[in-house]
């Protein structure tokens, strides 16, 4: 088995809360391919399993919101405020629309998309000049709170994100990004104005920089920047970190870089 059989460990297995594959479990006991002792552990009933070897696993589910988001996201850098039809959307991924109405809520939260009464769903267009707007005044704002979090950073924590961010060990591999940093020292400079002001602007951005991650070279740059940062942090110096975290602010996105490259990135390795 990939996992244990336990509604947890299936859960965990998939990448899903435990809702569906309670459904799934309860459907495959109702089918007679699982059984559930007096206990209440899961057994494969041996009757129904076939002769032929299984030589794959099951792929784990697709995460629409994540597919979808990213597609939304590549068009919205043509620049363009289109509309997003649910029928034609939710035929093109095979998924009901109920379940599609509910990632474009989700998306909608982001500021991708708008939901505009009896007109349907707009996609918010990219604009360079909005991007290099906000990267000006979330310079200052996370600067300012990068200097009333400085009393309360914990080491332990530090040193948690830094390892988060993993370089390649082949040029098969990709990096590991967790960009929590900006996060922490938001919440610990504890201040009501940087995070209203972040969590009314920063939420499109933050799917941006996610496809923008999918580019392997702007994503490596990514991680070497999280980890001069966290140095400079851990070594406390204070001169450094501020050096380090504004040049990464200015140059987080390879968008702004290289205004011509539209093309839509592979894949994006995350953590944290």
């Amino acid at each position: 088995m990939p996992a244990e059989l336990t509604l947890h460990g299936l859960s965990q297995h998939y990448g899903v809360s435990t809702t569906p594959v309670r459904t799934a479990v309860d459907k495959l006991i109702a089918e007679d391919y699982l059984l559930r002792a007096d206990h209440g552990r899961l057994t494969i009933n041996a009757r129904k399993l076939g002769s032929t070897p299984l030589n794959e696993l099951p792929a784990p589910p697709r995460d629409h919101h994540e597919e979808i988001m990213r597609d939304l996201i590549a068009k919205s850098l043509e620049g363009e405020a289109i509309f997003v039809r649910e029928k034609e959307t939710s035929q093109q991924y095979g998924i009901s629309a109920a379940a599609l109405r509910e990632v474009f809520y989700g998306l909608a939260g982001s500021g991708v998309l708008r939901h505009l009464q009896r007109r349907g769903w707009q996609l918010r267009p990219f604009r360079q000049k909005d991007l290099e707007g906000y990267l000006k005044v979330r310079e200052v704002l996370e600067l300012t709170a990068l200097d009333e979090a400085w009393p309360h950073l914990v080491d332990e924590d530090l040193q948690k994100i830094y390892d988060g961010n993993q370089l390649p060990r082949s040029d098969q591999e990709w990096p590991v990004i967790d960009d929590s940093l900006h996060e922490y020292l938001i919440a610990k400079a504890d201040n009501h104005y940087i995070a209203d002001f972040f969590q009314r602007h920063g939420r499109y951005y933050k799917a941006l920089f996610a496809w923008d991650a999918g580019d392997r070279d702007s994503a490596i740059e990514t991680v070497q920047q999280h980890r001069e940062i966290l140095g400079a942090l851990l070594g406390r110096d204070h001169r450094a970190v501020k050096k380090s975290l504004a040049h990464h602010i200015r140059t987080n996105y390879a968008l702004l870089k290289q205004q011509t490259r539209l093309k839509r990135p592979e894949k994006a390795a995350r953590g944290g």
